[in-house]
Parts: structure tokens; C-alpha cells; sequence
């Protein structure tokens, strides 16, 4: 039996996380997939005070209060870094990582510092006209998802996510670089996309499992059998790799 806490990413919710987390349930695991405050189920916690650290502290204390110990954290899109702060935060808890088509930052960068210029100005843009300039609406469910049905679900749960949480930056005191058990997941068919840079620059090293699954971004929705066969991969290694 293992323990996997996943991180959704922008514009979703845990409800993304429904497919992976049933499969793992249904083999003896234990799943945690929480909705970051104004997302998801907790939409109605969406307030200009959220912040990238108020999403972080939300799977930090999902960790605490659970008294979860050998973790394996997953984290998709926006979720990565969200991830790697969490893995700082609770290093002693984290066994493993895996990072699914995600954000991979460094100390001191935020989201905006990793997209592409004309990604963040289409962000900023649609803050501007379409969320009152501090919420950004979920946008492109074309790259997200192929199966029309799965898109039509995906359209009818997302919500707008925060600005601020993308606009603060990343800040890690170093414990996390512990955890050497490290899986990078790119979306092959989501291009051109921001997370192909991290594929590229981790394949080639040996201390990370590097691979590619065949779809859009969302891979945890549409290709759910094969993310949940990579996290209980991630779980069956040490912690040191």
C-alpha cells in the first residue's frame, strides 16, 4: 500500500484527479486529491486574497492533518510547482515525485518566469478583460483533452483560477533536493506547449525517469490506466532513486 497526494493544476480541481485516484483506491492505496481554496469543489473560497502560498499550505496541511509519512506527490501543469514547494515544506513525508506535463521550477521563479512571453500575455489579457484583472478563466479546452465528451466534462468543472498564485514566486529552503526519486511525464500531443523545455533538459539525465505519454495536456483524465501504472512505479522505488 502506498500514499499519493495529487496536486490538479490551474482552472481544475481534485475532480480531475477522479479516474487516477479510483484505479489507485481500488488496488489498496491511499489517495488524497483536495481541491486548492477556490478551485473545484471549493470554488466558493475564490477571493483576491488567495495567493501561490495559500494553494501550497493546502497540500502541506492535507499531509500534516492526515499524518501521511512516505508520500508520493504528483503534480500536473501549475501543480508542479506547487509540488516542488510542498516537497520542501514536508521533505521527511515525500518518498517520491512525479511531475505530469508540469511546471519544474527553481527557487525564486513563479509561473510567468517559465511560460513563454506570448503564454503569459494571453493570461494577463484575459485576467484583464474576462476576470475583473485578478481571476484568469479557463481557456484552450483544445489542448487540455481529444475525447469531445471528456472535453464537454472538463469545460463544465473548470473555474477561473487566481492570477496572484501565478505571479508569486517560487521560495525553497533546499530540503527537497533530498528526494531523489524523481519521474518528469511530458504530453506528447500537447504542442507547442511550455513543458516540453523540462522533457528536453531531464531526459538525458540519469537521475531522472523521464518519459512521454501519447495525448493532450490532461493526461490524468484521458490516459488514467497509464498515470496511475507511473505513480505506483514511483511508489515501489526508495526514496534516494
Amino acid at each position: 500500500m502506498a500514499n499519493f497526494v495529487l496536486i490538479h493544476g490551474a482552472w481544475h480541481g481534485g475532480w480531475c484527479w477522479t479516474r487516477v485516484a479510483g484505479r489507485l483506491r481500488r488496488r489498496g492505496h491511499v489517495v488524497h486529491a483536495p481541491s486548492m481554496t477556490g478551485m473545484g469543489d471549493r470554488r466558493h473560497l475564490l477571493s483576491r486574497d488567495i495567493t501561490f502560498e495559500t494553494h501550497v499550505m493546502d497540500f502541506v496541511n492535507t499531509i500534516l492533518v492526515e499524518r501521511l509519512d512516505d508520500v508520493v506527490l504528483c503534480g500536473h501543469s501549475f501543480g508542479g510547482i506547487v509540488t516542488t514547494a510542498v516537497a520542501d515544506r514536508v521533505a521527511d513525508r515525500v518518498r517520491g515525485l512525479v511531475f505530469l506535463d508540469a511546471f519544474l521550477a527553481r527557487d525564486g521563479q513563479s509561473v510567468f518566469d517559465l511560460s513563454p512571453p506570448w503564454r503569459t500575455a494571453e493570461i494577463l489579457e484575459a485576467a484583464r478583460l474576462h476576470g475583473d484583472g485578478w481571476t484568469v478563466p479557463p481557456q484552450h479546452f483544445e489542448r487540455w483533452v481529444e475525447d469531445p465528451v471528456d472535453r464537454a466534462w472538463v469545460m463544465e468543472m473548470a473555474g477561473p483560477h487566481p492570477l496572484e498564485a501565478m505571479r508569486q514566486p517560487l521560495a525553497l529552503t533546499g530540503a527537497g533536493d533530498a528526494i531523489a526519486n524523481r519521474t518528469y511525464v511530458v504530453a506528447e500531443h500537447y504542442r507547442p506547449s511550455p513543458f516540453w523545455q523540462f522533457h528536453d533538459a531531464l531526459k538525458d539525465d540519469p537521475s531522472w525517469r523521464v518519459t512521454g505519454l501519447p495525448t493532450l495536456h490532461d493526461a490524468m483524465i484521458s490516459m488514467p490506466d497509464a498515470v496511475a501504472a507511473i505513480l505506483e512505479d514511483a511508489a515501489a522505488r526508495p526514496r534516494d532513486g
